[in-house]
């Protein structure tokens, strides 16, 4: 078992995951609110991630001794104090002035890694200064030429970046009604549309293969959907198959990333590390994920609520609260440790809740027309 870190200091304060979310919707003005908890158009991909989720439930086992669980993992081939990688929050410096800096700290103390945005400030050298213990990857939208894209490759290496992610569900850039209705702005999108239409759109395998035959990293690629692309993945060479619809905010109508992550771990047959994100808020959601496949889960908007509301204490105490909830799950189904969970564990159910991107926390009056 890996020792413990310092705690956030926040446990009287917030005492349930869902104390957090409400600290950050008060502390946040609308338009930054609606960036982080919006998608794409009808906002359905991201209603069937969390939909994926709740129509899954689970089959405990009892009799046996769980009085010690270890909820520790590998997490990249390295200890990590839970199963959990943050995952890369563009803009994230709308959310928190701090931005990845804080999220470097928090990731540190509490033991374990995060992805770093390359359109999130304060950037790929600030963030690891921020926090040079911090275990980091950097994770890149491509809006420039291969020379372009080999500076980012050289500096993530020279800056103790342990892998490197290219987001590959990202070819044109999404309508996400919630801003435009607005007639909010984030980050400069025509500028971005117009990168993203001469440079990601173009991105192709050819371009995966040169890069990793130029930089000794690690390969991550994120937004894999389906089998296809993940044996793509592999014969590319990638370290990491990252299961991900974009959290809801790229294709709408998309399936919910959990529906997609069984015939990923199919295709992918152990020759790659599988993570996966989209919706996952909870404990239990996290155990669903392992049990169907993936090694590990990336968490986004959860921890920014956390960021939101108390920066980097903040984005400690989420994954505080998310070890509490994993350990309980894990002991009530009956399982001391992640390799005794089986796939014969979670079966479908009926959910309970209309989906919803806080349908995990009930306790919110989401009726409020702040949510």
């Amino acid at each position: 078992m890996t020792e413990l870190t310092a705690d956030s200091g926040l446990g009287e304060r917030f005492a349930t995951l869902h104390e957090i979310v409400r600290a950050a919707r008060n502390a946040l003005p609308t338009n930054f609110w609606d960036y982080l908890t919006g998608a794409a158009e009808s906002e359905t991909t991201m209603r069937r991630n969390r939909l994926a989720i709740d129509s899954l439930g689970f089959r405990p086992r009892v009799l046996r001794d769980v009085s010690r669980i270890d909820s520790t993992a590998q997490v990249f081939g390295k200890p990590a104090r839970l199963p959990i990688v943050l995952a890369p929050i563009g803009s994230i410096e709308y959310l928190h002035s701090e931005g990845t800096a804080a999220v470097a700290r928090a990731a540190a103390a509490f033991g374990v890694p995060m992805i770093v945005s390359s359109v999130a400030k304060p950037g790929l050298e600030a963030t690891a200064t921020a926090a040079p213990a911090s275990r980091r990857i950097f994770q890149l939208y491509v809006r420039g030429d291969t020379d372009w894209v080999d500076d980012f490759g050289s500096r993530a290496i020279k800056h103790g970046y342990e892998a490197f992610c290219f987001t590959v569900d990202t070819a044109l850039y999404s309508r996400r009604e919630r801003d435009l209705a607005k007639r909010y702005v984030v980050g400069g999108r025509q500028k971005v549309v117009a990168e993203m239409e001469r440079f990601q759109a173009a991105f192709d395998r050819d371009d995966v293969a040169r890069f990793k035959a130029k930089h000794n990293l690690p390969l991550i690629l994120k937004g894999i959907a389906t089998a296809e692309d993940a044996e793509l993945a592999c014969q590319l060479g990638a370290a990491v198959v990252y299961v991900s619809n974009h959290g809801g905010r790229q294709l709408d109508h998309g399936r919910g990333a959990l529906d997609a992550l069984p015939e990923v771990a199919a295709a992918v047959k152990g020759r790659a590390r599988i993570v996966v994100d989209g919706g996952f808020c909870r404990g239990s959601d996290v155990v669903k994920a392992l049990a169907l496949g993936a090694d590990a889960v990336g968490i986004g908007r959860l921890y920014c609520y956390g960021l939101a509301a108390a920066g980097d204490a903040g984005v400690r105490r989420v994954l505080e609260l998310l070890e509490t909830e994993i350990r309980l799950c894990l002991g009530l189904l009956g399982v001391t440790r992640y390799a005794d969970l089986k796939r014969e564990m979670v079966v479908p159910a009926p959910p309970v809740y209309p989906p919803h991107v806080l349908s995990a926390f009930p306790l919110l009056d989401l009726s409020h027309p702040g949510y």
